[in-house]
């Protein structure tokens, strides 16, 4: 098999590293997932680049088989199938309801629709090695899709001016691992290889430099109120109202004191209104007494 052959080591070298950093670029995600477990909540993570890479995995298993000599590309694919799978599982365990249907929807047409109609027609529609170069354009075109897919990420951070949802660690792997197999794809002279690795270079590149430029900036929109915009949470910005004194903004604000006053018990008020009644009554009497003494 050429990419193991002992003819070509630099190939199997550099098919090797691929693995290796391709294998680390897949697990870069891990702590992005770690928070949706901890905090049982997707916030502002999507799904539809695992749900891509998962299919790329697998048209390029696909493709490695039919090549019969490709065995570092089936290696690390099957590993990407078995660890795509696992996140878009998690994902769909904490997403909310709109997005575990947008995520399920994208999975089977994508990965259960096309991926069959593509297995179909290339089994049906050509043989031998027309039937390679068919596929391996295909591969060639939704390798691309895996790259382009993470420009949501990459319109989010140019819109936030916040870094928080593209970590700096998955956009180095992705440059050094579109470097790896470009070189084996020159190598063991599989165009099909080495074109996408160009964008993923490319797109690689620009990642860094944005991580760079907004690392330090001031979020324009905080992360979280695009994590609560994308769950469908509308929040009301607080506002602080400073009341001052008009035409004396340098002094401070007058302040009074206001001392307690003691209350007198209840009883003690009532027994005031108690004698007041009596005494009232008191004076009544007198006064007809005094009245039926004239008339006498």
């Amino acid at each position: 098999m050429a990419g193991l052959s002992l003819q070509h080591p630099m190939a199997f070298a550099f098919g090797l590293l691929g693995n290796i950093i391709s294998f680390m670029t897949y697990l870069a995600p891990l702590p992005t997932f770690y928070r949706i477990y901890k905090n049982k909540s997707t916030e502002g993570f999507q799904s539809v680049p695992y749900v891509v890479a998962l299919f790329s995995a697998m048209l390029w298993i696909y493709y490695a088989l039919l090549k019969s000599d490709e065995c570092l590309l089936i290696t690390i694919n099957s590993a990407g199938c078995v660890i795509e799978t696992i996140y878009i599982a998690l994902y769909l365990t904490y997403a909310p309801k709109k997005a575990k249907l947008f995520t399920a929807k994208i999975l089977l047409l994508l990965n259960v629709g096309v991926f069959g109609l593509i297995l179909l027609l290339t089994l049906l529609l050509s043989a031998g090695q027309n039937r390679v170069v068919i596929l391996g354009w295909v591969c060639v075109g939704f390798s691309v899709s895996v790259f382009v897919a993470p420009l949501s990420i990459i319109r989010q951070v140019v819109r936030t001016r916040s870094v928080e949802f593209m970590p700096f660690s998955l956009s180095l792997s992705l440059t050094v691992s579109a470097v790896v197999w470009f070189l084996y794809g020159l190598l063991i002279k599989d165009k099909y290889v080495a074109l996408p690795n160009v964008l993923g270079f490319t797109f690689g590149v620009i990642q860094m430099g944005l991580y760079a430029i907004y690392r330090n900036a001031t979020p324009r929109v905080p992360a979280k109120e695009v994590a609560d915009d994308k769950e469908g949470i509308v929040k009301v910005p607080e506002h602080v109202v400073t009341i001052a004194k008009l035409g004396a903004p340098a002094m401070e604000p007058e302040t009074h004191e206001v001392h307690p006053v003691d209350s007198p018990p209840m009883a003690e008020v009532a027994e005031p209104e108690n004698h007041k009644a009596a005494a009232t009554e008191e004076q009544g009497k007198v006064a007809n007494n005094e009245r039926n003494a004239d008339q006498v």
